[in-house]
């Protein structure tokens, strides 16, 4: 048993955790406005009862550990509402293995190790591992798609390019500048674009991005950023999905594999 953080203190650490617990949101739900809003829930619930600190010795676990409860009872609801390609694509998250996608973006995305995963989940670690292997091999084998990676560095655009072959997708090519992107994007019409913030000539991936959502609106997104706090203020429209640099394997691995599933083409294997 923990000695929790006084009010005041405590509601700065939270509201320094509010990005991550919005990225876990987002990925979660593939959008930015129903992961915010289970988030927003998070929060007026620790209002009433903030009994999660006193429990949790780990303000970062007790924070998504409210969350999971939350989103726990909802029935993990994911955009029922969808319709078309994109409701056979809630269609397919809803016969997965029952909480393997939020382990495995516990796991990867947020860096939890498999102890603060299981205390999030409220199971153990040893079934966290078998979460975590069921993810994998569960989203690895039911999507395919095209991918358009944004990056000025060569090294990185490379290592994007290998982890992503390797997934079994299919590389559209790769742009060092905004202008290069929107014309390629144009050109090929990916299924899923990874994109870099800051690029070679000083122009921007965010505003080659959105110039590329005003022809394909459905077209998910990671962006890949030292400062994923900046994209995950609640306050205008955001991505779903954020990398954070330095990345590993596995945090794209995972990313793809959860954009992928809301991503609204004729790629994804029923």
């Amino acid at each position: 048993m923990s000695t929790a953080p006084t009010e005041k203190k405590l509601s700065l650490i939270v509201a320094s955790l509010l990005p991550y617990l919005r990225r876990y949101a987002r990925a979660l739900t593939g959008d930015q406005q129903t992961g915010d809003k289970y988030a927003a829930t998070t929060l007026e619930a620790l209002l009433s009862d903030r009994s999660v600190f006193d429990e949790i010795e780990s303000p970062k676990v007790a924070l998504f550990h409210a969350f999971h409860l939350i989103w726990a009872s909802a029935g993990a609801p994911t955009g029922e509402d969808e319709t078309g390609l994109a409701k056979r694509a809630q269609a397919h998250l809803r016969r997965l293995t029952p909480n393997t996608r939020e382990a495995l973006l516990l796991h990867t995305i947020e860096e939890f190790t498999l102890d603060e995963v299981a205390e999030i989940m409220g199971t153990d670690a040893d079934e966290v591992e078998h979460l975590l292997g069921v993810a994998q091999s569960e989203m690895t084998e039911s999507i395919n798609g095209r991918v358009m990676v944004i990056e000025d560095e060569a090294i990185i655009a490379l290592d994007l390019q290998g982890i992503v072959a390797d997934m079994g997708h299919q590389i559209t090519g790769v742009a060092s500048i905004a202008s290069e992107a929107v014309k390629l994007a144009k050109e090929t019409q990916p299924d899923l674009i990874l994109s870099d913030i800051q690029l070679a000539d000083g122009s921007s991936g965010i505003d080659a991005v959105n110039d590329i959502l005003k022809g394909a609106a459905d077209t998910p997104v990671i962006f890949i950023t030292a400062f994923p706090e900046r994209l995950l203020t609640g306050d205008r429209p955001e991505p779903a999905f954020v990398i954070t640099k330095p990345y590993s394997e596995d945090q794209v691995r995972s990313a793809v594999s959860q954009a992928m599933f809301f991503a609204s083409t004729e790629t994804l294997v029923s």
